[in-house]
């Protein structure tokens, strides 16, 4: 979900870090998604060091990386989740570890829960601690907004859905022209991820398209896990297409074609056949 975003007055990065399943169908990560999850994180790197404000909306290792590249931090302003209310246990002892990490390289920084920053025309907004998914079992996270003033990129994090009227009231309240969501995570469903919260997800983005502002709709991250996504999602994809609302994957707002490669985890096994790597350390989201 690592975004990068300029506006006049700043260059803004967002959860600088990349990670793969650990285990998906049985299979550690393919080879393929190892190289293509390194070429990503020297991108992810490159633009680290570019950005003036860093932002970290919580703690998991695919949103944060406390022991590499802790460099694109230095004299930066950083924004975090704060690391000690709204938050579990598992990534309270994180942040506290990242913390640690990260010492006093950044300049500036603020535990943004529920804050707004302005720079020249460019404001950032945080949510207040929403629900990482449909309760607090994974903990919380926050939601961005990004205002240059013309153009608001609303970044809901890690919401699964958005399925919760407080994760998607801060999308509305925001009236972005852009919004990028990581979206329902039906590769579980009816296992983790109840029908009901895809289809009160669906319902709510059907709110925040009808309130007129959105012009792009980018969904990604936990439903591009799900090979059948667009299926899964089709009432959302028509609803879209009446109203002139483009819906795209991050790789297609880039010009890239989608590669889904963890959905794709046992196909590449099997079309490039290897033994999967016991060095391959299993580490949870």
């Amino acid at each position: 979900m690592c975004i990068y975003v300029e506006t006049s007055d700043v260059k803004i990065i967002v959860d600088p870090s990349v990670s793969l399943a650990p285990v998906r169908y049985g299979l550690p990560p393919h080879s393929l998604e190892i190289e293509k999850m390194k070429e990503d994180w020297e991108k992810i790197l490159e633009y680290g060091c570019k950005a003036d404000i860093l932002i970290v909306t919580h703690y998991h290792y695919d949103h944060h990386n406390p022991d590499e590249g802790l460099d694109m931090y230095d004299d930066k302003i950083v924004f975090i989740k704060n690391p000690r209310v709204n938050i579990n246990l598992s990534q309270k002892l994180r942040a506290a570890y990242f913390l640690e990490r990260m010492g006093s390289l950044p300049y500036r920084l603020e535990e943004a829960d529920g804050g707004e920053y302005v720079f020249g025309s460019t404001r950032i907004k945080f949510s207040k601690p929403v629900f990482h998914g449909t309760n607090p079992r994974l903990g919380y996270i926050l939601e961005v907004l990004i205002d240059n003033g013309v153009e608001r990129l609303v970044y809901t994090s890690d919401v699964e859905g958005p399925s919760l009227d407080d994760q998607v009231n801060f999308m509305i309240e925001s009236k972005p022209t852009m919004a990028f969501v990581d979206g329902p995570m039906t590769y579980m469903l009816g296992y983790r991820y109840p029908k009901a919260s895809l289809d009160r997800s669906i319902e709510n983005l059907y709110r925040l398209m009808d309130g007129g502002h959105v012009k792009t709709l980018i969904l990604d991250h936990h439903l591009l896990r799900d090979l059948a996504w667009m299926d899964r999602m089709k009432p959302l994809l028509d609803r879209a297409g009446k109203i002139d609302v483009k819906v795209m994957t991050a790789a297609e707002f880039i010009g890239r074609i989608p590669s889904l490669l963890e959905a794709k985890r046992r196909e590449l096994y099997e079309l490039y056949p290897e033994k999967p790597s016991r060095r391959w350390r299993i580490r949870e989201e």
